[in-house]
């Protein structure tokens, strides 16, 4: 496996690190690859109930995509194959597109999230950042746009009119914006921005999984729904929770005045 990613277990959190501070934490296709490959490990892993994804440094998350290197690929990748593994594929970052996980996942955003980077961000489920952290989709300064969710989710987060001026502008905001229109949940000092995300994804595995899990399908899934479709869709997945073993486990610790031990099933 790269060493372009880490991948380290805290009990039943899993704690993703792109590694390549030198490259701000871009990913070139080889990085992207091992990315997807931590995200399918963490979703199909039972003891993984939570990720917390960060970057290598104090300068950056993810300055989105390496695109010297991404070129360089794309000339040499036949375009079937291209198409297939990237276009048609996970996205840039893993879990921006086609790869669905329904586990919690928090962003520790520890400088720059640039583009892919913030595409990145944008696909976690609650960002926390540190004060010198800065957010941009620069896509339009160099004759594109974003193509990683960057178009879809950042509305949904901070608002058409926010959105737009991201997206339209391709400049860089800072942390204090990014917290006041909503992108990022807290700001937290650098020093301890690690250490605070990982207490709270740990918080986040104590509660009950499978309730999380569907949950979270829940609020992806009903973006754009009717209101009486997607009732009907919550109410069927909270039935779907009536026979679990974590229900009947959380009843009983409330019953017992204790801390309930969910087992995911």
């Amino acid at each position: 496996m790269s060493d372009d990613i880490l991948y380290e277990a805290h009990g039943h959190v899993r704690l993703v690190t792109l590694n390549r501070p030198a490259k701000m934490n871009s990913l070139d296709f080889e990085a992207n690859d091992a990315l997807v490959e931590r995200w399918r490990e963490f979703d199909a892993d039972p003891e993984a109930r939570v990720a917390v994804v960060t970057g290598a440094g104090t300068k950056a998350f993810c300055a989105g995509a390496d695109l010297k290197t991404y070129t360089m690929a794309f000339a040499r990748t036949p375009a079937p194959e291209f198409q297939r593994k990237y276009t048609n594929g996970p996205g840039f970052g893993g879990i921006t597109r086609t790869l669905d996980v329904f586990k919690p996942v928090v962003a520790a955003v520890n400088g720059y999230a640039v583009s892919g980077g913030l595409e990145l961000a944008l696909a976690c489920d609650v960002r926390f950042c540190s004060p010198n952290a800065e957010f941009g989709l620069q896509d339009v300064k160099w004759g594109f746009h974003a193509c990683d969710g960057g178009l879809v989710r950042l509305k949904e987060i901070v608002g058409l009119g926010n959105a737009m001026e991201m997206v339209l502008s391709g400049d860089l905001f800072d942390a204090g914006h990014a917290h006041r229109i909503g992108l990022v949940n807290r700001i937290v000092a650098q020093e301890r921005l690690l250490d605070e995300t990982l207490a709270y994804a740990e918080k986040l595995a104590s509660r009950a999984p499978l309730a999380q899990q569907l949950a979270k399908e829940i609020v992806r899934r009903v973006h754009g729904m009717p209101m009486d479709e997607a009732l009907r869709l919550e109410s069927a997945s909270f039935r779907n929770l009536a026979h679990s073993e974590d229900l009947a486990e959380g009843n009983a610790a409330f019953r017992e005045r204790r801390q309930a031990r969910f087992r995911s099933r």
